[in-house]
């Protein structure tokens, strides 16, 4: 097997050495013989240095040999390596190359100077810009590391919010800014991004979650589609090339300084995302590779080892839970050390505040070939674990949990995978580990659309979960709610849409969920009655409003502050296009409308005490109602769900939901020497439905009710919220 690294370098006065690997037995698994010598020679080109690594079975340890050197090769002193650790790593005065394979017989490394740049690439820099011969797949070349490589983080430490205490912003960097009405200096960029991201503090985000950010092939998908008049593109990113390389093309720099520029400027985004107070978690991606399945391209690791690191059926057939067409080995030992190290380089070099784990649960299933030796490093009774099956304390998981720089960083699971493991609550966490809770997303659309029998299951999901979570000994904090992300319906398209609408996506609209437990309110699509569209605004504050005074971490996905539209679209994957952009001139439409209930909901959960608890709420801080304080309704038919909750900060606070066609005029608890005050109402039009300080007539509005609130009741219309705040009653005290 002869495996290839292509790697540039400037040529200077001063040498730089280059360490091949010195390979030992121990190095290696799972093979009856063991790589014992390396020799090292040239190619005929004299501007591409090759070094030519072979093997023979001896007893003795490896060693360096170097036989012939190029006019260029001159410049270099090839010296013996260290087999740890993995990569290209500046260390004593030069860069050392170690790589793991277990069954190769050779190995290439391809030394390419900066000239020679004109025919190989270190990565393409234009966004969907098609390689030589309109290639999708050019080759690529990867920076060599420099010891002179610095970056100013001035002073810049981790933020480590509470987790209780974060808003997530689900975003995609090139979608964020990319639209022309960003007018930013450079769209679709992460100094694009800087440029916004006083929106997100203004929104009252405290923690960005980016869209996969590592090296992948935008062009993967690359083809006509004549549904829209354009060509298709792997514009979300799930499918990563190189897992230490921040995505090149999402820089305003792109190859400039052999890709330094790239890595800098992300290193400016976080710096610049921290002095505003908002941490910044990546969307990663180590359930598959870009390489696909037996008829995909060899990119690294199936070159390298392709049994080690893919889940292979014993005649190599491709395990396929990630739905991708390949499954990585992930519980692999030297696997999982690969998965640890890029893990911690993203937190220590790049300051990273943590991850979000895209189809974890395929992190916890057995490797291939699984053996307890090959995990444990010793036998157990009774193992017969077949590939794939998914392991309660998953060892890559356990390093992971256990990993004096990761433990501290916030991990987040996405507990499911396309193989239908199912883990919502039952994911190996250590502690430590939060969950995306698809069960709370589900939950609350059944029941804010009017769908019987899910009263007590709403009412779980406002408390964080306790049924999934409690047990297990996690807190509210491990529950990520969400009621929209970047898979399925936006939120104004939840409340458009009862089908999905992709055939933009050109297959006939085969593609993306069936099941969106959403309500278009009574008619399909944008074109809708004043009284239909009014209804919408209506659910989508509610919505949002729900996920606000709920347990947990509230995760919003981007646009959905303004009310983004994909026209139906729930898998928008391939669009390169105002389909997945952030609509600027949209965003400013809504300031003073949805955005503004969006702004003030967020600043109202960050300011009460009791909406980010580190344990799940008991008696003595909630109380459930019904249309009667005190009597909740769990029947079958409720669709109304009520309750107090005892804040430090502001007193008591009185939530309710009506999600029946019907009108409501609830009786408030009585609370002698206190009145209640409406604070939101989600029927109200703007500004109204929020009554803030700033309202100019809001004593006004306030007034309007009094007759319900000295009798204390309050009407509520159908399929609506509201918030009410208990006062001292000035005129009684009087």
């Amino acid at each position: 097997m002869e495996l290839s690294h292509y790697t540039p370098f400037s040529l200077s006065s001063t040498p730089k050495f280059y360490n091949p690997h010195k390979l030992r037995p121990s190095n290696f698994t799972h093979i009856s013989s063991h790589l014992t010598s390396i020799s090292t020679g040239s190619l005929s080109n004299s501007r591409t240095n090759r070094l030519m690594v072979t093997a023979r079975e001896t007893s003795t340890e490896i060693d360096t040999v170097v036989i012939s050197k190029s006019p260029e090769t001159s410049l270099l002193e090839i010296s013996e390596g260290y087999p740890a650790p993995f990569g290209a790593i500046v260390r004593d005065g030069g860069v050392n190359f170690a790589i793991f394979s277990g069954h190769s017989v050779s190995a290439t490394l391809c030394l390419i100077t900066l000239s020679d740049l004109q025919k190989a690439v270190i990565s393409r820099g234009d966004y969907g810009e098609l390689g030589p011969e309109d290639n999708c797949w050019p080759l690529m070349a990867g920076m060599i590391p420099s010891a002179n490589d610095e970056f100013d983080w001035q002073g810049d430490l981790p933020l480590k919010h509470p987790q209780r205490e974060l808003i997530i912003y689900e975003m995609h960097v090139r979608g964020f800014t990319k639209h022309e009405s960003s007018r930013t200096n450079c769209p679709g960029t992460y100094a694009g991004m800087i440029e916004k991201l006083d929106h997100l503090k203004e929104l009252g985000i405290n923690c960005i979650e980016l869209m996969p950010c590592h090296e992948f092939n935008e062009l993967e998908y690359y083809s006509y589609n004549s549904a829209m008049g354009d060509y298709k593109m792997n514009f979300w990113g799930y499918s990563t090339i190189n897992y230490f390389s921040p995505m090149t093309r999402y820089s305003s720099s792109g190859i400039r300084n052999c890709g330094r520029e790239a890595i800098n400027e992300f290193k400016l985004l976080v710096r610049e995302a921290h002095k505003r107070g908002i941490e910044v978690i990546m969307d990663v991606v180590f359930n598959h590779t870009a390489e696909g399945n037996q008829k995909g391209p060899t990119l690294s690791f199936r070159g390298i080892d392709n049994s080690v690191f893919y889940m292979l059926a014993p005649k190599g057939e491709f395990y396929n839970y990630s739905g991708c067409g390949n499954t990585f080995n992930c519980n692999h030992p030297v696997v999982r050390q690969f998965i640890v190290d890029c893990l911690r380089y993203w937190v220590t070099e790049m300051h990273v505040d943590g991850f979000r784990f895209d189809l974890a649960s395929i992190m916890t299933r057995g490797s291939s070939l699984w053996d307890a030796v090959n995990v444990y490093g010793n036998a157990t009774e009774g193992d017969l674990l077949t590939t794939g099956t998914p392991l309660s304390s998953p060892p890559l998981l356990d390093m992971i949990s256990n990993d004096p720089v990761l433990c501290r960083v916030k991990l987040i699971a996405e507990a499911w995978d396309c193989g239908g493991l199912y883990q919502v609550g039952g994911f190996p966490h250590w502690g430590i580990w939060s969950e995306w809770n698809g069960k709370y997303r589900d939950m609350v659309r059944l029941f804010i659309k009017g769908t019987d029998g899910f009263a007590g299951a709403f009412a779980e999901c406002l408390c964080g979960s306790p049924n999934l979570y409690k047990e297990g000994g996690r807190r509210p904090w491990h529950s990520i709610n969400f009621v929209c992300a970047h898979d399925g319906f936006t939120l104004a398209d939840l409340v458009t849409y009862n089908e999905k609408h992709n055939l933009a996506n050109g297959e006939n609209n085969m593609d993306g969920e069936n099941h969106n437990n959403s309500w278009n309110c009574g008619q399909e699509g944008e074109f809708a009655s004043i009284s239909v569209k009014q209804l919408r605004r209506r659910q989508m504050r509610n919505f949002f409003l729900c996920l606000m005074v709920s347990q947990g971490v509230p995760m919003i996905y981007m646009g959905d502050e303004y009310g983004h539209t994909k026209g139906g679209n729930n898998n928008s994957y391939c669009h390169d296009n105002y389909i997945n952009y952030f609509r600027w001139d949209k965003k400013e439409e809504a300031t003073s409308d949805f955005f503004r209930f969006c702004r003030l909901m967020t600043k109202f959960r960050s300011e009460c005490e009791s909406l980010g608890l580190n344990e799940f709420p008991t008696s003595e801080r909630l109380q459930w109602h019904g249309h009667i304080p005190g009597l909740p309704d769990w029947s079958e038919t409720s669709r109304f769900v009520a309750f107090t909750l005892r804040d430090l900060v502001m007193g008591e606070i009185y939530v309710a939901f009506n999600t029946s066609h019907l009108p409501v005029t609830v009786t408030l608890p009585d609370r002698p020497g206190y009145r209640w005050e409406p604070l939101v109402d989600t029927s109200k039009p703007t500004p109204f439905d929020f009554l803030s300080d700033d309202v100019t007539e809001r004593e006004t509005a306030i007034v309007q009710f009094q007759h319900f609130l000295d009798a204390n009741m309050y009407p509520m219309l159908s399929y609506s919220s509201v918030i009410l705040l208990l006062k001292p009653d000035i005129d009684q005290n009087a």
